[in-house]
């Protein structure tokens, strides 16, 4: 093996690693197909797109691309090189596209259904921020008057002889704790958070933690209807591309992040693959895929319209997660702030009582 066939090897290896956001693929599909429609080559599309790029990985990964475009391979061959960078679900619509003739059409209709996603995740994400500040807040100012404010007004009142009441004296211990025992408090904490998140890689344990958050009321409602969004969206996307429905499935799995639905779309193909049809599987499990869904699989099964039919369930499911969204948004913030009044008037109690008891002592 020669110097140059060593480094192409490594570049390979390298690429199989590299990170592409999801923005960063909008991109590439929407201003490559730009390129391709306006009459230029794969190749001489994708050097133009290459001067766009200002991710290092990504770059890395375009000029491994174009050295296979030039050398005489399809662009699909050269991204299943790069699977873990684009997925299959990008693969395949690329594939299709070259072998239909439409590369360019296939490529603006997944930037736009990509955009679609990214929206949707955008959305779950704006939700989620502000009862985590409110969450954040609390707590800060919480740890800052045990830690900082709390300690100061302590020597006033060992001067008084009277008996702390009763919040005070939790103060106290709490105070102590966090002053005694922070650095073992902070360590036990990190220990949590990176032991939950290893356990998590463990199948049967994110198995449980994915069902769970399925269970738990509103929050279980916005992660059922985001999964259906992107089932349906999804499976629409490739059904549209001609893909048969028994890859469709299995890819579709490979896009989901929730392990009970990726491990049901497995479940899904393997059934198809039998010769039973999509919507017999999905009803024997109405928690994972709602009633909703599986009439409409059935109807569009039985009329040929599968395609259409998962499409109006993609916008019906976008439209359920905005409005569980804000009804999540609705029910956390009043209790959130009660939490958060309640902390912090738990503690200017047991800071005001004890002041307040010291002067009716001394008048």
């Amino acid at each position: 093996m020669n110097k140059t066939e060593k480094q192409s090897l490594g570049n390979r290896f390298r690429s199989m690693f590299i990170r592409v956001s999801l923005a960063e693929k909008i991109l590439f599909a929407k201003h490559l197909a730009m390129m391709i429609t306006s009459g230029m080559t794969v190749a001489e599309g994708l050097k133009l797109v290459r001067r766009q790029i200002k991710s290092r990985g990504f770059g890395r990964l375009m000029d491994q691309m174009l050295r296979d475009i030039e050398g005489g391979q399809f662009l699909s061959d050269s991204l299943r090189r790069a699977r873990g960078s684009f997925g299959d679900l990008f693969i395949n619509i690329v594939r299709i596209g070259e072998m239909s003739g439409s590369l360019a059409t296939n490529l603006e209709y997944l930037a736009v259904e990509m955009r679609k996603s990214q929206q949707l995740r955008s959305k779950v994400i704006s939700a989620m921020i502000y009862p985590l500040i409110i969450l954040i807040a609390t707590l800060a100012i919480t740890v800052g008057l045990l830690l900082f404010v709390f300690p100061k007004i302590l020597p006033i009142l060992a001067t008084s002889k009277a008996a702390l009441p009763l919040p005070t004296r939790m103060l106290i211990a709490t105070g102590d704790v966090f002053n005694h025992y922070s650095l073992y408090l902070l360590a036990g904490m990190i220990g949590v958070v990176v032991g939950f998140f290893a356990l998590r890689k463990i199948s049967p344990v994110r198995y449980f933690l994915d069902g769970l958050t399925l269970r738990i009321p509103v929050i279980g409602t916005v992660a059922i209807n985001y999964n259906m969004a992107t089932v349906t969206r999804t499976l629409g996307i490739l059904l549209k591309s001609q893909i048969k429905v028994v890859e469709a499935v299995g890819i579709t799995g490979d896009v989901l992040a929730n392990k009970v639905y990726k491990d049901e779309l497995k479940n899904t193909a393997l059934a198809v693959e039998r010769g039973e049809p999509l919507y017999k599987y999905w009803e024997k499990n109405e928690a994972v895929f709602p009633g909703t869904v599986t009439r409409m699989v059935e109807v569009g099964e039985k009329t040929g319209n599968l395609e259409s039919n998962l499409n109006y369930l993609a916008q019906f499911y976008e439209n359920e997660v905005d409005d569980a969204l804000r009804n999540l948004s609705t029910a956390l913030e009043p209790v959130l702030l009660i939490v958060m009044g309640l902390m912090v008037g738990f503690i200017a109690l047991a800071i005001i009582m004890p002041i307040y008891g010291i002067t009716q002592t001394a008048q």
